[in-house]
């Protein structure tokens, strides 16, 4: 090296240290006159030192799925995450959690996520897990002053398309009524439960093993009911979509649940007898990990299958993509391991050509991990939404644009995390009879096991 280059490459050193100098009294200077030396931080917290102290729950009731267990995740620094079990489901997935989590950094997301993964499982067995997920990100948008789905890599749209069913009827004209009541909400996206329950005490219209228990008829996986759909029963369950279809017409998406437990070849005779009202879906046909009868099915007909809302493992979506078992995919947030995870499904999915919808049924807060999670994914559809006609539904929090769901859409909130707080009046007006309202959980600060060690 010659001394020329030595000299300019020490000069340069000086000169960048001079500018670093320069620029740090700078920020010195602004500090002084009261300006923080780091923007976009939370002036309250030092991200380094944020410590988890604390994880409570208050337990919400509504109309429709519930209970619905929230959770608070509580720090040295006053910052604090909002997360929701999923509805149904039991605070305790969350709070066993609590041990793995006390004294951590709230800020290490997927660290902290892949440290309590393995307790999440199939269903509302991941509630736990995908709760502390959500409060995390909360925490984290919270910190650094800025909404979830910017920390996702941006959003695609500013507004996300909500669709919802309605109570069913045993008269297909009524049900055709309220369906028409939906689309004039503004909804541009309507769902609609069909099964054999409306078949219930008609003779000749489903075949059906005489003196089954309840657990055969709700527990038994569909191909081992013996139940099937007759001709008479598949005419007549026709009856309420061509009704539904003829009262909102063609112009709006109509996907289709609650089928029932019926047998493989009865789920592909309705949907073919379906294909004449272009459904966006029928969903959930028969359980998720039939991978190989969902693509007999999904084979076998032009109307769309749709599932996922129990699915845990990205590994699972994976394969229902690859082989293209289904045509849609629907992870419930809730189940599939919170935001993060189901944003890196939706990715995935799209690399496979799946569009992706979302399933929800919970509060405002699970509602808002959704939006956020739906807003950052390019090949989402459509998010559910349980609580229409729940009138104090929206009430539950604040901080947020209202009407929530505003002709058919729910705004991206701006605000940091979530971009919601509860409004604790409201929320206290609907705790489960019996419960408290994010009251000291002691009897979950020791670990219950040591399940989680590796041995081998």
């Amino acid at each position: 090296m010659s001394q020329g280059n030595k000299f300019n490459r020490r000069s340069l050193l000086k000169s960048s240290l001079a500018v670093m100098a320069g620029g740090m009294a700078g920020v010195n200077a602004r500090k002084l006159e009261g300006e923080p030396a780091i923007q976009n931080v939370n002036p309250h917290s030092s991200p380094s030192q944020l410590k988890i102290t604390d994880m409570r729950y208050a337990i919400i009731t509504k109309p429709g799925p519930s209970p619905c267990p929230l959770i608070r995740i509580d720090t040295n620094q006053g910052v604090y995450g909002l997360g929701e079990v999923r509805d149904v489901a039991n605070y305790q997935y969350a709070m066993v959690l609590k041990s793995r989590l006390v004294g951590e950094n709230p800020l290490q997301v997927d660290y902290l996520f892949e440290k309590i993964a393995q307790f999440g499982g199939i269903s509302r067995q991941a509630g736990g897990v995908a709760a502390v997920e959500m409060a995390l990100w909360d925490i984290a948008g919270k910190v650094y002053n800025i909404p979830i789905y910017q920390m996702l890599g941006g959003k695609w749209r500013d507004k996300v398309r909500i669709y919802a069913d309605t109570t069913e009827s045993d008269d297909p004209k009524e049900y055709a009524r309220r369906a028409k009541e939906r689309k004039a909400m503004g909804l541009t996206w309507m769902k609609m439960d069909l099964g054999i329950v409306m078949l219930k005490g008609q003779p000749g219209m489903v075949m059906e093993p005489s003196g089954m228990s309840n657990w055969e008829l709700r527990n038994q996986p569909h191909p081992f009911t013996g139940i099937e759909v007759t001709d008479k029963g598949i005419e007549r369950l026709s009856e309420y979509v061509d009704a539904v279809r003829g009262a909102i017409g063609y112009d709006m998406p109509l996907s289709m649940d609650h089928l029932g437990h019926i047998g493989v070849n009865s789920a592909i005779r309705l949907c073919r007898a379906f294909e004449k009202y272009n459904l966006e879906w029928m969903e959930d046909l028969i359980p998720w990990y039939y991978t190989d009868l969902w693509k007999q099915i999904t084979d076998s007909t032009t109307t769309p299958t749709l599932t996922g809302e129990d699915i845990y493992e990205l590994t699972d979506f994976e394969k229902i993509c690859q082989m293209h078992a289904v045509d849609k995919i629907h992870p419930d947030l809730a189940t599939s391991g919170g935001i993060l995870r189901t944003h890196k499904i939706g990715d995935m999915a799209f690399r496979h050509g799946v569009p992706m919808a979302m399933h929800f049924a919970g509060t405002p807060v699970s509602c808002m991990a959704n939006v956020h999670c739906a807003a950052a994914t390019r090949n989402f559809l459509a998010l559910e939404n349980h609580s229409l006609d729940v009138p104090f539904w929206q009430d539950l929090v604040n901080g947020i644009e209202k009407p929530i769901v505003n002709q058919g859409y729910i705004t991206v909130p701006e605000g940091p995390g979530l971009g919601v707080t509860l409004n604790d009046d409201e929320c206290k007006k609907h705790l489960k009879p019996g419960t408290g309202y994010f009251e000291p959980t002691p009897m979950w600060d020791e670990k219950q096991s040591f399940d989680d060690y590796i041995f081998s």
